[in-house]
């Protein structure tokens, strides 16, 4: 080992940073470390762990607590060939819910699935999964570098997908059949292999879908009756988004990573929320020091019970929330530094990060269960 660590995420501070309890949201934090194995953990506001489970795959991304105490897990299925050069990455395939104890009570497989699985408190799962475009359906795609399809000349393209308690299909939608190629291209940077990376899905109150399209830069909420595009974010609104969320008043909340943003030769990323009628940001959150505050990838942001608002800078492993008014009020950064177990990922990603894809907060009315199992 070398007298200084060269990993310059470990070099700095881990795990609670900052607390202000006359202004911080009371509750417990849920994360999955992403090189984990399939760790989750849930701590208090002192950055202490009240509860652990222990699954049996790598994160798929992300977890999140349903009603009555069950986990909803997103793992990585083992043994799946790449797609593409990224596939390994973000992809997942294992759809589950565990108990406390960490038993596993149920599964869904589809080695297609990717990013995002919301898991419904009735046993339904909307998620992302691809299907293959060849030929003039793949040439018709827009933007993106140009010969970087996958194999074969390929394009994934994104589907969503809702299945039922017992792995039923429910509802499907198709990107290829409701994406205006024009409307929405493919940044120019990003490789053709994958279009438009959808990462983010979650139903309305109405019942139609937001998702967040990763690659060209929008917003969008679906018709799920129709399947058409209901509404998208203005262009140049956000760039290169993550995990959009309804808030109680209608609006938008988002987590703006910031990359190739117009008119900015400073990459930063910030909170904002979209007032959908108007399609304005009626408000955002950057740090003080805006470049200081930069994930170019992954990121999401929960508005908490008192209007505080939790951020995930997923890259850095970092945890915080700020007020209404931009005050940093709670800050933790996960200590769990890991090279990534299976090769597949470690080739992409030779360091030891300590990365997490969403965090979220949780009040202790809504996880009775765990002064039981304390």
């Amino acid at each position: 080992m070398p007298l200084i660590d060269q990993n310059s995420r470990r070099r700095r501070p881990t795990g609670l940073i900052a607390l202000d309890e006359t202004a911080a949201s009371e509750g417990y934090t849920l994360y999955a470390p992403l090189t984990g194995t399939g760790e989750v953990y849930l701590i208090d506001l002192h950055g202490r762990t009240v509860h652990r489970w222990n699954l049996p795959y790598r994160p798929g991304r992300h977890a999140r607590l349903l009603d009555g105490g069950t986990l909803a897990y997103n793992g990585v299925l083992p043994g799946e060939e790449a797609l593409f050069p990224m596939w390994h990455k973000y992809r997942g395939g294992v759809m589950l819910h565990a108990a406390p104890d960490g038993t596993v009570l149920r599964e869904h497989r589809d080695p297609l699935q990717h990013h995002d699985a919301h898991h419904l408190d009735d046993g339904r799962v909307l998620y992302t999964a691809l299907e293959p475009l060849t030929g003039a359906d793949a040439a018709a795609v827009r933007g993106g570098v140009p010969g970087s399809e996958a194999t074969g000349g390929t394009v994934w393209a994104d589907t969503i997908k809702e299945i039922g308690p017992d792995g039923e299909l429910l509802w499907s939608w198709r990107a290829a059949e409701h994406l205006d190629r024009d409307s929405f291209p493919l940044h120019e940077a990003y490789a053709r292999e994958h279009w438009p990376l959808i990462n983010s899905v979650t139903p309305l109150r109405d019942g139609n879908v937001l998702a967040s399209l990763r690659s060209v830069s929008a917003v969008v909420v679906i018709s799920r009756d129709t399947g058409e595009i209901l509404w998208r974010s203005r262009p140049g609104t956000v760039s290169q988004q993550h995990a959009p969320t309804e808030l109680d008043d209608g609006r938008l909340l988002v987590f703006d990573n910031g990359v190739f943003r117009p008119g900015h030769d400073v990459p930063y990323s910030r909170v904002v929320e979209i007032d959908r009628a108007a399609g304005d940001v009626v408000w955002e959150y950057h740090d003080p020091a805006r470049e200081f505050f930069f994930a170019p990838f992954m990121g999401s942001a929960q508005r908490l019970p008192n209007g505080n608002t939790l951020v995930t800078d997923s890259p850095s492993g970092r945890l915080f929330e700020v007020t209404r008014d931009g005050y940093l009020c709670w800050e933790y950064v996960v200590p769990h530094f890991a090279g990534y177990g299976e090769s597949e990922v470690r080739g992409l990603f030779p360091s030891e990060p300590n990365a997490v894809f969403r965090a979220y907060r949780y009040t202790a009315e809504e996880i009775p269960w765990l002064e039981a199992t304390a």
